[in-house]
């Protein structure tokens, strides 16, 4: 309540500062689509026919089609501009993605007619060349102001740090940001450099200041954390729209994480709003800013709005994605197991704590190798993507859980290295770092408090049939994915140090579709401590 009433104080400061000439700018804004084109149940998987029908379905590119062209409408009609924006990951996340790489994303974007996109650290999964691919193909561009892709020949001449979008006489900028942590938890290549975000928007902001725009609109891609610390050291900048840590925020939720907008306290005395809309589709994020006649935000409201049942999908868009979904459509169907209650693969229980899918998927890849003398497998909660419903469990299903087409990774490390990867999963809980370290055969306690580096202790493996204190000195057999032990999401430790290294098992979304198929249809997931969080 506290922070609403802030929130309100600080939106009834701007308005009174309103001069008469004003101009009301709408941005419609996405974020973290994740190759979400089909709709989506609660779980964040893809929806299936019978649970459309009965209208509990989120999302999907047809419903956008919809309820983009009402608000279009509305609003011009008002004479008010709009924007509609994109905070980045639009790859990665279904089968549309793993059978076109940007190529769907592109159509339905350009359909949809997106202003501006940011590069998300998803867009570099396939290396820098799909991401070119797909920016050939787009309509809008597609910024970061923080890469540096000079000495990148796919990239060099597309990749631009902002861009300024013309509306009736109203000219407004748009500077692009991307998370530093790219190159650990994605794949651009040593040839793409990524520099420091605040100093490189800073830089962008002032280029467009000089040249007489006055409306200038952040879009980012590095998290709501950082997105407050951007708004509040960069001058100029009229408003921030964020993706990355797949943020919910609201004015009438009270399992929102902060008001919708987030009002910072800007570099140049001005509150700057903060915004954006949770992930996968469920949301369009409406902020409505009023400016005055010298380009300053006198105020800003707005909300997210919920892409459910009551958005009708468009006709015409669903048969387009019905003949790209052809293709996938047998694969997506096909029956591999059934369970008797769901799996929780949340993405704010799977990056902060034990989770049921965590604890799945960890089991099923110790299960394919326990016979090699593999006693510990750790898995990265950001490759944890969705949850399984109860019931039937089909290809699609798994797929969305596992998306990245990554590969059974077994190793040797020492029990020092496998104390430095725990505490390297448990150094970014505040940003809920998609390198948390789920686990089977060890259990672990975090200490939340203790600065990074030193939150790990009670580390316990699986000896004899009993639970034993870690041996530093020791060698273990561990199995992650195959890009985990090469070093992604901070996991360098298994780059550099890993033994008798085999990177090239089966894929994990197979690995878990077999598992998942042993347990048999009584199978219900546990949480069982092995995961303590102090």
């Amino acid at each position: 309540m506290k922070t609403r009433l802030l929130l309100a104080a600080s939106a009834a400061a701007l308005a009174a500062g309103t001069a008469q000439a004003e101009t009301v700018l709408h941005i419609l804004h996405t974020n973290d689509f994740h190759s979400r084109i089909e709709s989506i149940n609660a779980y964040d998987s893809t929806c299936d026919a019978e649970t459309e029908t009965a209208g509990e379905c989120f999302g999907g590119t047809a419903r956008f089609v919809t309820k983009l062209a009402e608000l279009r409408n509305q609003f011009e009609e008002a004479g008010e501009p709009v924007l509609l924006l994109d905070g980045g990951d639009q790859f990665q996340g279904s089968l549309f993605y793993t059978t076109y790489k940007g190529e769907a994303a592109a159509e339905f974007m350009n359909q949809l007619g997106y202003d501006a996109m940011a590069v998300g650290n998803h867009e570099f999964d396939d290396g820098p060349e799909v991401l070119a691919g797909f920016m050939d193909k787009v309509e809008f561009p597609v910024i970061s102001a923080n890469i540096d892709p000079s000495q990148n020949e796919a990239l060099k001449d597309k990749l631009k740090g902002s861009a300024i979008i013309e509306i009736g006489n109203h000219k407004i900028g748009i500077v692009g940001g991307t998370t530093l942590d790219t190159p650990e938890i994605a794949a651009p290549g040593d040839d793409v450099i990524f520099m420091d975000d605040i100093e490189s928007v800073t830089a962008d902001v002032q280029e467009l200041t000089d040249q007489g725009v006055t409306m200038i609109i952040g879009l980012t891609h590095n998290g709501y954390l950082r997105d407050q610390e951007m708004a509040a050291a960069v001058p100029g900048l009229d408003a921030l729209v964020g993706g990355h840590s797949n943020t919910f925020l609201s004015n009438d939720d009270d399992g929102a994480d902060g008001p919708y907008p987030t009002l910072v306290a800007g570099a140049d005395g001005r509150d700057v709003p903060v915004v954006q809309a949770y992930a996968y589709g469920k949301y369009l994020g409406h902020l409505k800013l009023t400016f005055d006649d010298e380009g300053n935000v006198t105020a800003a409201e707005g909300g997210p709005i919920v892409m459910d049942g009551t958005v009708t999908p468009d006709e015409a868009t669903l048969t387009r994605i019905s003949e790209l979904g052809a293709p996938i459509e047998e694969l997506k169907n096909k029956q591999v197991a059934e369970i008797a209650a769901p799996i929780d693969g949340d993405r704010s229980n799977c990056r902060a704590k034990e989770c049921e899918m965590g604890n799945v998927v960890s089991e099923a890849m110790l299960e394919r190798v326990k016979d090699q003398g593999i006693s510990i497998a750790i898995s990265n909660g950001g490759g944890l993507r969705a949850s399984i419903d109860q019931g039937p469990v089909t290809m699609g299903e798994v797929l969305t859980v596992l998306p990245f087409q990554n590969t059974l990774s077994t190793f040797e490390v020492n029990g020092a290295d496998v104390v430095t990867a725990l505490e390297n999963g448990a150094s970014q809980l505040e940003e809920a770092g998609g390198r948390f370290a789920q686990v089977a055969g060890l259990k672990y306690t975090i200490t939340a408090g203790n600065e990074p580096g030193s939150r790990i202790s009670d580390v316990t493996v699986m000896k004899d049939g009993e639970w034993a204190p870690i041996d530093e000195a020791a060698t273990y057999g561990v199995v992650s994915n195959n890009y985990v032990r090469g070093g992604g999401d901070g996991y360098e430790i298994f780059e550099t140090n890993a033994q008798n290294v085999y990177d090239f098992g089966p894929d994990l979304a197979d690995v878990l579709a077999e598992y998942l198929a042993a347990q048999g249809p009584d199978f219900t997931p546990v949480l069982d401590g092995r995961i303590t969080v102090n």
